[in-house]
């Protein structure tokens, strides 16, 4: 690395990162559609001076989502059928998870997602400053202990660079059934730039129109948990 390029910050990584042994067909998914599907050069390595991604070339100048943590990848590929109009990126380092969702986007046959297999903070760093019209996290790791809370993507050290690539008036969705979680995305979002829109009890008690419930929801429910669904705005300025 040359000495006018940036170093990386550190960054510590607490999540999983691989689990079951992959099956033949994921790894054919990972060999096969992962590159077609990379977003562009988001490592430190491909892109040590952080270009920002051109989404217009990458999109056609479509709209375009994010969802942080997109799981096994449902709800990623159900908003992308059903809104073939956006480009929508999903960011996730759990390469079971990844494989998941290449295989659901053959089946899907959606051409507008990118795929990025990694840390959604890298993907920030090269994200172009109000570029995001929506952005998802949905059932988040809840990192249960105190000590660990700090882990959550809820704090700032996540929020502030996601408030900095979406634009004034953009939506963020936030699904989780831990009330803790609750409570801190309650407290830090709003500071980071956003406004809560709920009106009403139902505002966060019934899903959105256009939801699909992924795998961790019907966990929660059949282990007891109420989900919670909150939207908010990002603010202008």
């Amino acid at each position: 690395m040359s000495k006018t390029t940036p170093d990386r910050p550190r960054r510590n990584f607490y999540g999983r990162i691989k689990g079951k042994t992959l099956k033949p067909n994921q790894r054919t998914y990972l060999d096969e559609d992962l590159t077609p599907l990379s977003p562009g050069p988001v490592s430190w390595q491909d892109n040590p001076s952080r270009q920002p991604l051109d989404l217009d070339a990458l999109f056609g100048g479509r709209e375009t989502w994010l969802e942080i943590g997109f799981g096994g990848g449902e709800h990623l590929v159900h908003q992308a059928a059903s809104n073939p109009g956006i480009g929508i990126i999903g960011a996730e380092p759990y390469i079971n998870g990844v494989a998941m969702l290449l295989g659901k986007i053959r089946a899907a046959g959606a051409d507008n997602v990118r795929v990025h297999p990694g840390d959604v903070r890298d993907l920030f760093d090269v994200l172009p400053a109000q570029s995001i019209a929506r952005a998802f996290l949905l059932y988040p790791d809840p990192w249960p202990k105190k000590r660990h809370h700090r882990r959550r993507f809820v704090t700032p050290e996540h929020l502030e660079p996601l408030a900095r690539v979406l634009k004034p008036g953009a939506i963020f969705r936030v699904a989780t059934d831990i009330p803790d979680y609750v409570r801190q995305t309650l407290e830090e979002v709003p500071r980071a730039g956003f406004e809560w829109l709920a009106e009403a009890p139902t505002d966060w008690r019934l899903p959105w129109g256009d939801w699909i419930s992924t795998r961790y929801e019907q966990k929660a429910l059949r282990e007891g948990r109420v989900p919670h669904y909150l939207t908010f705005r990002r603010v202008e300025g």
